[in-house]
């Protein structure tokens, strides 16, 4: 089993890069996204109910995964709401019975960011889309996030098309024998 974990700031192409990467590899995409729209629908974003069903619902879908030796691609966006020692956690559910977990991390200039908050794409889910908003939560701290596992790859997305990112995520992952 093979978890390819995609992790990166707001609008570094997460979503679009796991959607194209699970086209080349066959692989299904669980964007993030899906568990934070439905955690949204019930609770304020980062109050206590939000943050203990958007864990619910990762932890679920990493065991079921795990359990059933069906590998995936992850996205995540590393921020001040999310309790690091749950990525930690859904780590050790994929290799407690053998699994690996390789890391990709994307990033981008905060320029990009910026321009990027505005695209149609980001608004198909609840994803952040006013840049000032984005600045406020980036002065509080919102963005704040322990550094996770050395990644496979890094890939500044501003410099790099989706589609070639996604093509070399594939390759590195045909090199390290995980394809």
């Amino acid at each position: 089993m093979l978890v390819v974990f995609i992790h990166g700031p707001v609008a570094s192409g997460k979503h679009t890069i796991g959607t194209l990467l699970a086209q080349r590899t066959g692989l299904p995409l669980v964007h993030n996204h899906v568990a934070v729209d439905h955690a949204l629908a019930r609770f304020p974003f980062g109050s206590p109910g939000f943050v203990q069903l958007r864990a619910k619902l990762w932890r679920a879908a990493f065991e079921e995964a795990a359990a059933a030796k069906r590998s995936f691609i992850f996205t995540f966006n590393p921020e001040a709401t999310v309790n690091p020692q749950l990525i930690e956690e859904l780590h050790a559910i994929v290799e407690r019975d053998g699994g690996r977990v390789h890391y990709v991390e994307l990033t981008c200039s905060r320029e990009t960011i910026l321009a990027r908050l505005g695209n149609d794409s980001r608004s198909a889910f609840s994803k952040l889309t006013d840049p000032r908003l984005y600045e406020y939560i980036e002065r509080q701290g919102g963005f704040e996030f322990p550094p996770l596992p050395e990644p496979l790859l890094r890939i500044d997305t501003g410099q790099m098309p989706a589609e070639q990112a996604a093509m070399k995520i594939a390759d590195a992952l045909g090199k390290a024998g995980m394809s």
